[in-house]
């Protein structure tokens, strides 16, 4: 289908990239968002390369190549310190053919503004409500800016209220069980090597370092902690060793040198997989189709694929929006059910969910020589769009 109107709700990742693959594909694009001020949420993204492929076939290939990090192997080590595995990556970039960059949000949030023009984006419009006809479809804002095309992507994030409108009801977001921190640091060898990914484990949490671009690493600590536990940023750093007391020597240098007003200290919720992603001319992408805990490293990289997919079929296809719409739920309800239930499964075995699983699993780290975790990895790429 030619000279389409696309509205797009959200301008995160997932709505940002919408926006170039929609451009890119010939049709006009509005970008709304609700916020002030474009600020990403968390620190850093683990862009495996399922995500980069997306962006490589939008054209920002040597861009993300310039400000992601050389993420080149892979490290596990006991919380004591005692390293339980490590091995290459490069049998992953073999396989998938694609490097994994991991990046800091606040990067890749400027990077894909600029290709799409910071201009382009309406901001301080929160969408209330989305009306449509046979012939088009409105995102109605507070403001009382109503916003009419062929089509609106539902790009809100995890609390979407598009979500809300397709499906007739609210969503309840689902706690996971565990509290994430995370941040940037300047890279620095007492912490870990600059071109490798380490994961330090033990008591059901876990401590994590990951290089990003402007040699820094991406940082996070995982405690499983009852929901609602107080959040008081100024004793970040008091709370983190007392959870981490008796770790390794890098994660208590970690915490020394992390700055508690740049860390960010988030619940972790996801949704129960849907069988709706889409209603006449609407549709939902990325948070807002499929919140899913990190676990995977998959939600921007889903994100990313939705974006493409919706994009292409508009264009493949010559028996109207809604039709393409219903292919897209078509392609994407198992694929991000799948991730989705995959993550919570790896939460639950990394944070203690049944002890005896943890436990085990600590111990198959020591026996464990790279190759099961890089094909569950390359497994997880090789099954989208890109592939």
């Amino acid at each position: 289908m030619q000279n389409l109107k696309v509205i797009v709700v959200g301008a995160g990742m997932g709505g940002l990239t919408t926006a170039l693959a929609m451009r890119q594909a010939g049709y006009q694009v509005e970008i709304y968002d609700r916020v002030r001020e474009l600020r990403p949420a968390g620190a850093g993204i683990s862009l495996w390369s399922n995500g980069v492929k997306v962006l490589n076939r939008l054209g920002l290939g040597d861009e993300i190549a310039r400000i992601g990090g050389p993420m080149e192997h892979m490290a596990y080590y006991s919380k004591t310190g005692e390293k339980l595995t490590a091995f290459s990556l490069s049998p992953i970039v073999e396989r998938v053919g694609q490097a994994p960059y991991p990046v800091s949000r606040t990067d890749l949030q400027s990077m894909l503004l600029t290709a799409v023009g910071p201009d382009q984006v309406q901001l301080n419009q929160r969408c209330v409500a989305v009306e449509q006809t046979a012939d088009s479809a409105t995102a109605i804002f507070e403001s009382g800016h109503r916003a009419t095309g062929d089509v609106v992507i539902g790009a809100d994030g995890t609390h979407s209220i598009i979500r809300t409108e397709v499906l007739g009801q609210p969503v309840e977001r689902r706690y996971v069980g565990y509290v994430n921190w995370n941040g940037l640091v300047p890279a620095s060898d007492e912490l870990a090597a600059r071109n490798s990914w380490d994961i330090y484990v033990g008591d059901h949490q876990r401590a994590s370092l990951m290089p990003v671009g402007g040699d820094r690493f991406y940082f996070f600590f995982d405690v499983p902690l009852p929901k609602g536990t107080e959040n008081q940023p100024e004793r970040y750093r008091e709370e983190l060793s007392s959870h981490f007391s008796g770790w390794a020597a890098p994660v208590q240098t970690l915490i020394q040198r992390l700055d508690p007003a740049q860390t960010n200290r988030v619940e972790i919720y996801d949704i129960e997989p849907l069988e709706t992603l889409v209603k006449g001319r609407v549709a939902l992408i990325g948070d807002a189709a499929h919140s899913t805990a990190p676990d995977l490293g998959q939600g921007g990289c889903q994100a990313m694929e939705d974006a493409w997919t919706l994009a292409n079929l508009l264009l493949t296809t010559n028996l109207g929006v809604a039709d393409a719409l219903e292919r897209y739920q078509d392609s994407r309800r198992e694929r991000v059910a799948q991730v989705i239930r995959k993550a919570r499964k790896r939460s639950d075995m990394t944070h203690g969910k049944v002890p005896a699983k943890t436990r085990q699993w600590y111990a198959e780290l020591t026996q464990e020589d790279g190759t099961t975790i890089m094909n569950a990895i390359s497994e997880t790429i090789l099954l989208g769009p890109m592939n």
